[in-house]
């Protein structure tokens, strides 16, 4: 008899959250794909543009887990308009012994969220510097939220600036950070004035055309660019890539096809054979980080599916052990079928 665990969206809240143990798992993740035989297939996706929809399909297999995930996760901007939210999706589990599926996750994209805000968390905690105490975050957006509450989880920040191209947007999103965190989120109408003294910068948007310019960097900066997952997107001026002394992709072949690179090489500014260190080759040791307080940073992350697989596993786990969900029966007898 076979047996799959369903847990909603609503029993996943309850069980995982963005907190340090998330962020260590993905970390180690990260560490894996630069250490150890992962299995890592490119991104997968559909586009819809009539909808200004798009499915990414992502999956990697850890060698150190006993499953795997293959998580399906739509977004369709227009969503908002019609009062839905303009991320989805779910997640499955399956034994990388067996190949059975262990665990379907109806998460609607909550585990997307947190496992990126985790990388995000990952980043600023080996490229920004330790001192870093403001943020300046592009975007209202739940992960807009959500990246700084992950920087405040890895660096000792006391004030953050939001801009988004809705300013409305951005002066809620403010106010209920500033009561959430404790500490004074404004939002800021001008984006080169939000950027203007911010030790950290994250970019959380779909923009099309950038909306971070390389002038306006300074010496000391971090900056994670995150939204930046297909190749029409593009939050970050490509001559950023040359003026940082630091470039670090998540995963360097899909920067170079979809990230923030891949426009500084269709550009000209960079060529398509330049080499970068990824972000798990610096958790793991093999090549150093930010190598002084004058740096300028930049982490480009397109998204991986080793993340998937480590907060997937996470959510198992923690659902096992809390009795969570629901076990559904999924065949009478063991065996093949005739």
């Amino acid at each position: 008899m076979t047996r799959v665990l369903v847990l909603t969206e609503i029993d996943l809240r309850k069980i995982i959250q963005l907190d340090m143990d998330a962020v260590d798992r993905v970390e180690e993740a990260f560490a894996a794909l630069a250490t150890k035989a992962v299995a890592m297939p490119p991104i997968m996706r559909l586009d819809i543009p009539a909808h200004r929809g798009e499915v990414d399909v992502k999956t990697a297999y850890l060698p150190d887990l006993d499953s795997f995930a293959i998580k399906v996760s739509p977004g369709f901007f227009d969503n908002p308009s019609l009062g839905l939210p303009s991320t989805n999706g779910l997640m499955m589990l399956l034994s990388a012994r067996t190949g059975l599926v262990e665990a379907l996750l109806l998460d609607n994209g909550y585990l997307t969220d947190v496992r990126t805000a985790a990388a995000g968390a990952v980043g600023a905690r080996h490229l920004s510097r330790p001192d870093s105490r403001t943020a300046a975050i592009f975007g209202a957006g739940m992960q807009a939220r959500l990246q700084l509450r992950a920087l405040t989880l890895v660096r000792p920040i006391a004030a953050a600036r939001i801009w988004a191209r809705d300013l409305a947007k951005a002066e809620k999103l403010a106010r209920e950070l500033t009561v959430e965190l404790g500490f004074p989120v404004v939002a800021q109408a001008d984006a080169e004035e939000a950027c203007r003294g911010a030790d950290i910068i994250v970019t959380t948007t779909p923009s099309q055309k950038p909306i971070l310019k390389a002038e306006w960097l300074r010496p000391g900066q971090h900056i994670t660019a995150m939204g930046s997952d297909a190749e029409h997107k593009n939050e970050i001026d490509p001559a950023a890539i040359g003026k940082a002394t630091l470039y670090v992709a998540d995963s360097l072949k899909q920067t170079r096809r979809l990230g923030e690179l891949h426009h500084a090489i269709a550009a000209g500014l960079v060529s398509e054979a330049a080499d970068f260190p990824e972000l798990g080759a610096i958790v793991a040791g093999k090549v150093p980080g930010r190598r002084s307080p004058e740096a300028i940073t930049l982490c480009d992350l397109t998204g991986t599916g080793v993340q998937d697989t480590a907060i997937a596993t996470l959510a198992h786990r923690r659902a096992v052990s809390a009795g969570a969900g629901q076990a559904i029966e999924t065949t009478e007898a063991s065996g093949d079928p005739a």
